[in-house]
């Protein structure tokens, strides 16, 4: 049974028995290093924040976070986390906590790596250029809407014309490089409103530029696992990546939106005061950061956890998909088809509870205030960072039965009431994203075209598998039959 958390307040007047905050953060330099060993290397970061949770027996203590000791200058590891959904909810209540700078925690990457300009992910809604960049990025998305479906359709065909190519070819066949390519077409054409094969070198290499882009300022906090321990603590966790390394492709992604998003970078202008440098910026951070970033990442957790089911959720996933086109006589699925797919809807939410995009969200105290968890009060004092690791506040066994398990039908009928304790988008899933709010803008924009590739999918396929072990299809059938 989902019980309501009540908001964090400065002011707040609680029945609930205060205590201090448990957990410590250790002798200066040395307690920050083990801490971040233990994350990297020696526990990962679920195992981390699970067993300080069970030594403290409490969702909210406090530990060091990295990126650490001993070249990150000025970045000041301590935080108190928050791991229960009561708890993380005083991430989204402005009037306590703050947003500024804190993306990825006290860390801050060069704003080289943002042409020098504070994009509106850094900005605190209290600042005057959030609302005139946050409305911009709103509008980006509503006009994009107009060519949102077909680009993503039409992108959809070229990336499972090329998987079944390779299937047929080899027995299998990998499908991020093709999805990646994909997302970036379909971005640009919807966000942009530019076809990227216009520039030759953008097109065929933009999501690769992309994703350098993003793994030089993310490396120092990800747990990778690529290369052996201690060269990974050496060679990623241990300074700043720079930005050099990905300056050219940069201004190539640059140029590519001064020249074919001239319309979209003059109403930036025109329509809401951003210079013409600052509006290029902020829109490759929407384009690369938060679009292409965080499809990469959940889309390829989607597919291989609908891919890799042995409860026979495609079959019903098929059924459902199959009945719904079938009456509203639609041979491709839009928006409003996905929107009457239960299942299929509940299914991307039960993916996004249990896998989040953006596993981190900070929140800097704005002043003193009583923080709740479900069983105790803690007082919080202005200027401390909280961190909640979100696919364990939502994995909260106070608010969701079975909370480990993947269960598609979660959300379904009376289910929808869990939404407002699914937070993957800066937010609760009930929320809006406004001018006023930190909430993702293309919050629901993700949630429809997630709906919308699964419901293409069992529109087009009788089967559809996923390797175990690797993001690779092993079986895709065509339908033998449209019902």
């Amino acid at each position: 049974m989902a019980m309501m958390w009540s908001s964090a307040s400065a002011t707040a007047v609680t029945t609930l028995p205060t205590r201090p905050i448990p957990g410590s953060y250790g002798p200066p330099l040395v307690g920050a290093l083990k801490d971040r060993l233990d994350y990297f290397w020696f526990q990962g970061p679920e195992t981390f924040f699970r067993s300080r949770m069970a030594t403290h027996k409490s969702t909210v203590f406090r530990t060091n976070m990295p990126p650490t000791f001993p070249f990150f200058v000025g970045v000041d590891p301590r935080v108190v986390t928050v791991l229960d959904c009561t708890s993380f909810s005083a991430l989204f209540d402005l009037e306590v906590v703050e947003k500024k700078n804190i993306l990825i925690g006290d860390y801050m990457p060069s704003l080289s790596f943002t042409g020098d300009t504070r994009v509106v992910v850094y900005l605190d809604p209290s600042e005057p250029n959030h609302a005139r960049v946050k409305s911009f990025c709103l509008e980006l998305l509503k006009r994009g809407a107009k060519t949102w479906v077909s680009s993503f359709l039409s992108n959809l065909d070229v990336m499972l014309a090329t998987i079944e190519q390779g299937i047929a070819k080899d027995g299998s066949a990998g499908f991020f490089g093709p999805l990646q390519k994909c997302i970036f077409a379909f971005l640009c054409k919807s966000i942009i409103g530019a076809d990227p094969s216009l520039s030759p070198d953008v097109g065929e290499n933009g999501f690769v530029m992309l994703d350098k882009w993003l793994a030089l300022q993310l490396l120092p906090t990800l747990k990778v696992g690529a290369i052996p321990q201690p060269l990974e603590e050496i060679l990623l966790h241990s300074f700043p990546l720079p930005f050099f390394l990905v300056s050219r492709d940069y201004r190539k992604l640059y140029e590519f939106v001064e020249k074919q998003g001239q319309e979209v970078v003059q109403r930036a202008e025109t329509e809401h005061g951003l210079s013409k440098h600052d509006a290029i910026n902020n829109i490759l951070f929407v384009l690369g950061f938060n679009a292409f970033g965080g499809f990469s990442v959940f889309f390829p957790t989607l597919l291989t956890t609908v891919g890799r089911d042995k409860t026979g959720l495609r079959e019903k996933l098929k059924d459902e998909v199959r009945r719904v086109m079938k009456g509203r006589g639609e041979k491709r699925p839009s928006f409003e088809t996905v929107r009457e797919m239960e299942l299929v809807r509940s299914t991307v939410y039960e993916v996004l509870r249990l896998n989040p995009p953006v596993p981190l969200q900070y929140g800097r105290a704005r002043t003193d205030f009583t923080l709740n968890s479900h069983d105790a009060a803690f007082k919080v004092q202005k200027g401390e960072l909280l961190c909640g690791y979100q696919p364990l506040v939502m994995r909260d066994p106070a608010v969701f039965d079975d909370p480990e398990t993947f269960a598609p039908e979660r959300f379904m009928g009376s289910g929808k009431e869990l939404l407002k304790y699914v937070f993957w988008s800066n937010g609760p899933e009930t929320g809006t994203p406004t001018p006023a709010n930190k909430q993702c803008a293309a919050k629901d924009y993700v949630v429809e075209t997630a709906c919308l590739l699964v419901a293409e999918i069992f529109n087009r396929y009788d089967e559809f598998v996923c390797a175990d072990d690797a993001i690779t299809v092993t079986k895709l059938e065509r339908a033998t039959e449209r019902e």
